[in-house]
């Protein structure tokens, strides 16, 4: 359970990096970790089950048609930091790592009948919870680490290798990476994935502006902000924004700052970056890995990729 002090700092946190975010010169921006509040993870769930946003089924389905051959291709002794496949063949230990206590414990609860699992779930940044699971083992343990969905993605890809050079520094030689990577598509069909007809992806971005409302006091006026999905050729991403419909001031008491817009302008809060199948190998080995296997789904162009630390 998070203690007083710990949610007293988060606070500050949030504030802190609203008003960096929203005052910065050139393009406003705000982290996307804070569309993951309890009601932005509620509807991010709804996301999942849209018709236009097929990756969390391609996900699902790489996951379970590739398990035992995951498995196969991993040594004994395994503890993970998914899941199910890996526990009808041996004991498993799973560690969840969750910033969020809500998550952590809708992970547990979901997760924790499942027969041969032991599930120790971690409340902390993910580099902080990984070295905390690493630094438990013993020494003839192996660690299999899960980065799934578009995860990566969020990440800029200088920022992307670097988390992905963290990670191998806290893993040991033989321990293993399992990483999910959305790849290029039309544009058109990426676009629909991130703005649906039905409007929940909106509903989902605008959550932020109305989270610095609840959290920091702030006067948005969610009506005067659209929502809207842009595809960067350049970066090779798809970009969430909120475009403001008017010239504004725009108060956050928590953060002491009063933010101003013109008209169109828009604050940047979610990028996710997409992949070619075969620049994901040569990644592995930028990173300190070998990438020992890959299988992309052929409904919805994704891939899950199966590194070893080298």
């Amino acid at each position: 359970m998070a203690t007083r002090t710990s949610t007293i700092s988060t606070a500050l946190q949030f504030a802190e990096d609203v008003r960096a975010g929203l005052t910065r010169a050139g393009q406003k921006e705000l982290p996307s970790k804070y569309l993951y509040d309890e009601v932005g993870s509620a509807l991010f769930e709804v996301i999942t089950l849209l018709p236009e946003y097929c990756l969390t089924r391609a996900d699902t389905r790489l996951l379970q048609k590739h398990a035992e051959e995951i498995v196969r291709r991993l040594p004994s002794n395994l503890h993970v930091a998914e899941l199910e496949a890996v526990s009808r063949i041996q004991p498993t230990f799973y560690y969840p790592i969750e910033i969020s206590p809500a998550a952590l414990a809708a992970c547990e609860k979901e997760l924790g009948q499942i027969d041969m699992v032991s599930i120790v779930g971690y409340e902390q940044p993910y580099l902080d919870g990984l070295r905390s699971v690493a630094g438990r083992l013993r020494k003839e343990d192996h660690l299999l680490v899960l980065f799934l969905g578009s995860t990566i993605g969020n990440f800029d890809r200088e920022a992307a290798e670097e988390f992905l050079r963290e990670v191998r520094r806290i893993l040991r030689f033989g321990d293993a990476l399992l990483l999910g990577t959305d790849l290029e598509k039309s544009v058109e069909t990426q676009l629909l994935a991130y703005d649906d007809s039905t409007g929940v992806t909106a509903a989902f971005d605008l959550n932020l502006l109305a989270r610095v409302n609840r959290e920091l006091g702030a006067n948005f006026n969610l009506k005067q902000f659209t929502h809207e999905a842009r595809w960067n050729a350049e970066e090779r991403r798809i970009e969430m924004h909120l475009r403001s419909e008017k010239r504004q001031s725009v108060y956050i008491p928590r953060a002491e700052v009063v933010v101003e817009f013109e008209a169109g302008e828009s604050i940047w809060t979610e990028s996710s970056h997409k992949y070619v199948a075969d620049q994901v190998p040569k990644m592995a080995r930028r990173t300190g890995f070998h990438g020992e296997a890959q299988w992309v789904d052929k409904e919805w162009a994704f891939a899950q990729n199966l590194w070893v630390a080298v």
